[in-house]
């Protein structure tokens, strides 16, 4: 029989609830359930949550099956929906929409990608939309239901979907799992955080009614707070709002109009962005907006002017500063959620960054000692992710086509981070990618948004002219050809969640 050794990892303490905190304690009770590691959640019921992380990326499929629950069943116990992709309304001009889809564009051709091809079809004067040529799109316009393939025929068949949820709920389901899977939860306040005197880690907090709790490894799921990282450690926040200025946000769930959508939608408003996402029951809908150029009641106002239902609650009110922590893992504490940075939500990346953070944290496990090496690679990969989710956003500004407007004037002429001119710098002098370490968003991505907002390079790449535009013609028909297809065996949206996920 295998001994414990003498410095392995005895006991995790995780300080916060809500999504972070949960998704926490159920993937690494999971992860680390072949290891005498005893969990603890402490919250407290008093003390509230931001709640309204309802939207996610295909990536929440891959750590729902890491925690062993179904998707059907947190569609039903969630009031879920489906989400192929982003619609993006008002962008590129108030009357303009174009689609983010979770899937590839049509196929490549001898070595030489689609997008080349259709660069040089448009060049000859074909009106082609390039979402005919995505599936995830097609099924997210026509309200359609269909799961990927295991094994698709070609990248016509690639693509993926996330979910839609109440974070609320989602977090009470995991709160359930976790405890059966032996997790502790303590409902209690912190008082006080204790610390080593010689390294400076933290070794207890204090409860009020004088209770201790130790632990050897904490992670700090404490919210905007940042109660261990931010406080207790004075981890330095480095401030992004140079780039990304919206300060503000409204929340506010209204009764929905009509069946869900199976898609998140993003409009443009005079100084910042609307979300609207879809529930089962009901609309989740926020106001993401700068405070230097709108007021809080104008936001609230243009908000409740475009909810499609009557309001069900009152407005929850988040202030916020986009960046991150200087250090993401600092001694024996690791930040996960919203205590280590924040971004705002225009890509549904905020639970993301939950699991990407919890998967190296479980790459990276350390003993009591906390190899500081660990902490350097965590925090690098960590601040990388952060980075390049950053530049993907910061696009989504720049880019933007609403003329005479302050807010969005004042975008297109803030300067780029050099890792983002880089990527612009090689698509628009010829249509070309340019890829980095730990890259949330891939090619495809990036394309809906070159071609969405007519952001186009001046010329193909000759490689495309081994086609003439004849024989091009006939190969894209052929590919929406096998779309239509492909959407004839799917189900309506609806039809698939009375099915298997209708919330009762």
């Amino acid at each position: 029989m295998n001994q414990q050794p003498d410095r392995a990892i005895r006991s995790i303490v995780i300080v916060g609830g809500g999504t972070a905190g949960w998704m926490s304690a159920a993937y690494l009770a999971r992860m680390l359930a072949h290891l005498p590691i005893a969990i603890t959640v402490i919250d407290s019921a008093a003390i509230g949550t931001v709640g309204v992380g309802e939207a996610t990326v295909p990536a929440i499929r891959d750590f729902l099956a890491a925690v062993e629950l179904g998707e059907p069943e947190v569609l039903r116990e969630t009031s879920g929906t489906i989400k192929y992709g982003i619609r993006f309304d008002g962008w590129v001009a108030p009357d303009k929409a174009f689609f983010h889809p979770f899937g590839l564009y049509g196929v490549p051709a001898r070595g030489v990608a689609f997008h080349q091809y259709w660069l040089k079809l448009k060049a000859a004067g074909d009106d082609l939309p390039i979402g005919d040529y995505c599936l995830a799109t097609q099924l997210a316009e026509q309200g359609l239901f269909l799961p990927p393939p295991d094994r698709p025929a070609n990248d016509l068949g690639v693509f993926n979907f996330a979910v839609h949820f109440d974070a609320s709920k989602f977090a009470a389901m995991l709160r359930r799992l976790s405890i059966a899977n032996r997790v502790t939860h303590i409902d209690g306040r912190i008082d006080r955080v204790e610390r080593d005197g010689e390294d400076g880690r933290v070794t207890a907090v204090h409860l009020e009614g004088d209770r201790r709790v130790e632990g050897d490894l904490w992670i700090d799921c404490s919210g905007f707070r940042s109660l261990l990282l931010g406080e207790a450690l004075g981890v330095p926040y480095i401030d992004w709002r140079h780039w990304l200025p919206c300060d503000r946000a409204i929340a506010l769930p209204c009764r929905a109009a009509a069946a869900p959508r199976p898609f998140t939608t993003a409009t443009a408003r005079p100084a910042g962005w609307q979300w609207h996402i879809p529930l089962q029951q009901r609309v989740g809908n926020g106001h993401i907006y700068s405070s230097d150029h709108m007021s809080d009641d104008e936001a609230e106002h243009i908000l409740r002017a475009n909810l499609e239902g009557e309001a069900l609650a009152e407005p929850n009110r988040l202030r916020f500063t986009a960046g991150h922590r200087d250090r993401f893992w600092d001694r024996n504490v690791v930040g996960i959620g919203l205590s280590s940075g924040f971004l705002e939500p225009l890509e549904s990346t905020s639970i993301t960054l939950i699991q990407s953070g919890l998967e190296r944290l479980v790459a990276l496990f350390p003993d009591r000692d906390v190899d500081p090496r660990l902490a350097a690679t965590y925090n690098r990969q960590s601040t990388l992710e952060f980075e390049r989710v950053r530049d993907f956003l910061f696009l989504h500004y720049q880019a933007n086509g609403r003329t005479g407007e302050r807010f969005w004037d004042e975008r297109r002429s803030v300067a780029l981070p050099e890792t983002l001119q880089r990527k612009l710098d090689a698509w628009r002098s010829g249509g070309e990618f340019v890829r980095y370490e730990w890259e949330s968003f891939q090619d495809a991505s990036w394309l809906s948004m070159y071609a969405g907002f007519g952001d186009l390079p001046p010329r193909h790449s000759p490689l495309a002219d081994r086609f003439d535009t004849g024989a091009l013609r006939g190969t894209f028909a052929r590919m929406r050809e096998a779309i239509a297809g492909t959407l004839a065996h799917a189900e309506p949206h609806a039809a698939f969640l009375a099915r298997h996920a209708a919330d009762t």
